[in-house]
């Protein structure tokens, strides 16, 4: 299992370089990312208007709020909420419990389908990778589906950490236009956006670090 998943991220880190495919598979992440800013809005008592998906990987998550508190949660939630589910999907695997990955996953498609995602590109994607999917799991055979399992587990968990990483670095060279971190700064006020392009960027190792340790075992 050690060396499968070593393959396996190698094998994420190299298709996220491609310019096509390698950017429609890393927006899986995407939609976990958009999804814990819309699931944070919700427990704080705001309201989720759409998610976009976009073809470059980027998303947004238009969200409402009661509170400055309920904006700061949000904003801070979809960072840690894919670093979070790359250790889940991880932990999973590791205990061999393949099926509440795929239940995991197949939740988050018909949410985002029904509920939230309403951008063309973004109902194409979740329409084609969740056909994809559910294809793969009516007819493929057990061994095959695990290792795309595996494959997707170190797919999230390689977007988790360089998409942190991206956000850390823009927030340093061009604060204004950091995404989450200029959010953060704006509504902080005290805390400037590479602050928090550093907290994403350590959380997002540190996830990734406890995945790496469940499944080696040191």
């Amino acid at each position: 299992m050690k060396l499968q998943i070593i393959i396996a991220i190698v094998l994420a880190l190299i298709l996220t370089q491609l310019p096509v495919v390698g950017k429609y598979f890393a927006i899986l992440n995407t939609m976990i990312h958009e999804s814990g800013h819309s699931l944070m809005a919700l427990v704080t008592g705001g309201e989720v208007r759409r998610i976009s998906l976009f073809p470059n990987t980027s998303g947004t998550a238009m969200t409402g709020h009661t509170s400055w508190l309920s904006q700061v949660l949000t904003s801070m939630a979809g960072y840690i909420f894919a670093s979070f589910f790359a250790f889940v999907f991880f932990f999973l695997i590791w205990r061999g419990q393949y099926k509440w990955m795929v239940y995991i996953l197949l939740a988050f498609l018909a949410v985002n389908l029904f509920f939230w995602v309403r951008n063309v590109y973004g109902l194409f994607w979740i329409v084609t990778f969740g056909a994809g999917f559910i294809w793969l799991l009516r007819s493929g055979h057990e061994t095959v589906v695990q290792y795309v399992l595996l494959f997707l587990a170190s797919l999230v968990l390689v977007e988790s950490v360089t998409s942190a990483f991206e956000i850390m670095w823009i927030s340093f060279i061009s604060p204004g236009q950091a995404g989450d971190a200029a959010n953060l700064a704006r509504a902080t006020k005290f805390l400037p956006a590479p602050l928090w392009g550093l907290l994403f960027f350590a959380q997002a190792l540190y996830f990734a670090w406890l995945a790496v340790r469940r499944v080696f075992h040191y």
